[in-house]
């Protein structure tokens, strides 16, 4: 089974850009479905992007799909999140999921994913 552990966190100004980086070990990386959620301070945890097995499908959520972008490296099993013109709301704790359940339907909704990282934590100053 995988182990998702993300890096690349920290705190930067409003409109400055971050990429976030997922390393997954212990599992077939090509064969998960990846994603990154978030969670912000007193909320839920909101899904942010996903990624298919073969990198050709992404999907967004509305909030960021003009500015962020996931990508994969199956060579390298890992998933990147490429953050640009970040804003204060997108302040939050950045998580790496994934699951074998490499269908498309309910991706982001936080039980389609058994593998979790501890997180990674992205704060944004106004």
């Amino acid at each position: 089974q995988v182990q998702p552990v993300e890096s690349g966190g920290g705190l930067v100004q409003a409109g400055d850009s971050l990429k976030l980086s997922c390393a997954a070990s212990g599992g077939t990386f090509s064969g998960y479905l990846m994603a990154w959620f978030r969670q912000a301070p007193g909320k839920e945890r909101e899904f942010v992007a996903a990624i298919g097995t073969s990198a050709g499908v992404t999907t967004y959520a509305d909030s960021v799909k003009t500015r962020f972008t996931i990508s994969r490296d199956n060579a390298k099993n890992t998933v990147s999140l490429q953050m640009n013109s970040l804003k204060p709301e997108d302040t939050a704790v950045y998580c790496c999921a994934a699951t074998l359940d490499a269908r498309w339907y309910g991706i982001t909704r936080t039980s389609r994913y058994s593998y979790w990282g501890q997180g990674t934590q992205v704060t944004v100053s106004s």
